[in-house]
């Protein structure tokens, strides 16, 4: 008896499945609008991030020289 055929073909990620219906349904000016809005919104996570965290590393370092 023989193995099954191994598929060669990558089963696509949701990601990608969701940029092939957002290519269909919107014209690349709104996608890259979209696309730009989103990388807004990761840079301003990402900032708020570091504002906690060099306010936590302030407050530990004044409390302790206090």
């Amino acid at each position: 008896m023989q193995a099954a055929p191994v598929r060669a073909t990558a089963i696509p990620s949701f990601t990608d499945a969701l940029r092939a219906v957002e290519s269909v349904l919107l014209s690349g000016g709104q996608r890259t609008a979209r696309r730009n809005a989103w990388t807004s919104v990761l840079e301003d996570r990402r900032r708020a991030k570091d504002r906690v965290e060099v306010q936590r590393v302030l407050d530990q370092t004044f409390t302790v020289s206090s």
